[in-house]
C-alpha cells in the first residue's frame, strides 16, 4: 500500500473512528460543552467548557436563574421547520457530523444540530413582558438579575425584543441570554417564545475551564 495512502488511513481514520467511539462512551448523567459565542457574557465567556449534568430535571423542572443547554431551535419551532428546503437531519447524523474532519467543511453541519445555552428568567404559569432595555417583567413586578450587566442601551432596529404580557404556556419557560444586547433566545424565535421542557437537554453544573474560572454553578 502507497505510503501517503497509510498516512491518509492513519489521520484521518482516528478522526472517523472517533466519533463512534464517544458515541459507545457517552454518559446518560453528564457531558461537557463549550461556549461558542458571547450570549452568556459576562457570566460565561467564549471558549468556556463546562459540564452539563442531565439527572436532576429528569423528574423536576428547571428554576428561575438556572442556566439550560437545550436543543436548537432550528429543531423545534414549527416556522423556522417550515421554512426549511430539505428534512430535519437525524441525531446520528448530528452527533457524526460534530466532530473533525466533517466540522470543518462549511456548510455541511446543520443549524438544527446545534444546542444552545439561555438562562430560565420565566416560569410556567407566569405573565412575561420585557421592556427594551431587555429587562424582564414577571406579574407586573421587575425581577432582579444580578447576572445581567449587558443590557439594550440603545435599542434601534428590534427594540431588544421587546414584548408584554404573555403567559408562559404549561411544560414552558421563557429562556433568555444574560448578553440582552447580543443573543439569539426566545425574544426572536418566529414560531414561540418559549421552550418545552422536553426540548432541554441539562443545566450547567460546573465550569472546568480555564482553570483560573474553576466554579459550580
Amino acid at each position: 500500500m502507497p505510503a501517503f495512502i497509510k498516512s491518509f488511513l492513519k489521520e484521518w481514520g482516528l478522526l472517523i473512528a472517533f466519533p463512534f467511539f464517544v458515541s459507545s462512551c457517552n454518559s446518560f448523567f453528564a457531558e461537557p460543552r463549550y461556549i461558542p459565542s458571547g450570549s452568556m457574557l459576562p457570566e460565561l465567556k467564549i471558549n468556556d467548557r463546562l459540564i452539563i449534568e442531565k439527572i436532576s430535571l429528569k423528574n423536576s423542572l428547571p428554576k428561575r436563574g438556572d442556566m439550560v443547554v437545550f436543543k436548537s431551535p432550528h429543531s423545534f419551532d414549527k416556522k423556522l421547520i417550515s421554512s426549511r428546503l430539505k428534512p430535519l437531519p437525524k441525531k446520528r447524523y448530528c452527533f457524526f457530523m460534530s466532530f473533525p474532519p466533517m466540522s470543518f467543511i462549511p456548510g455541511l453541519r446543520d443549524q438544527a444540530c446545534d444546542a444552545y445555552i439561555k438562562r430560565v428568567v420565566a416560569l410556567p404559569g407566569e405573565i412575561v413582558s420585557v421592556n427594551n432595555k431587555g429587562e424582564v417583567i414577571i406579574n407586573n413586578k421587575l425581577i432582579p438579575e444580578p447576572y445581567v450587566s449587558y443590557k439594550c442601551s440603545l435599542p434601534l432596529f428590534d427594540n431588544c425584543g421587546e414584548f408584554e404580557n404573555i403567559k408562559v404556556p404549561e411544560d414552558h419557560f421563557l429562556v433568555l441570554g444574560d448578553n440582552r444586547s447580543n443573543s439569539w433566545d426566545g425574544r426572536y424565535w418566529p414560531g414561540s417564545k418559549f421552550l418545552h421542557k422536553k426540548e432541554i437537554i441539562g443545566k450547567a453544573y460546573l465550569r472546568f475551564w480555564p482553570l483560573s474560572k474553576v466554579e459550580f454553578f
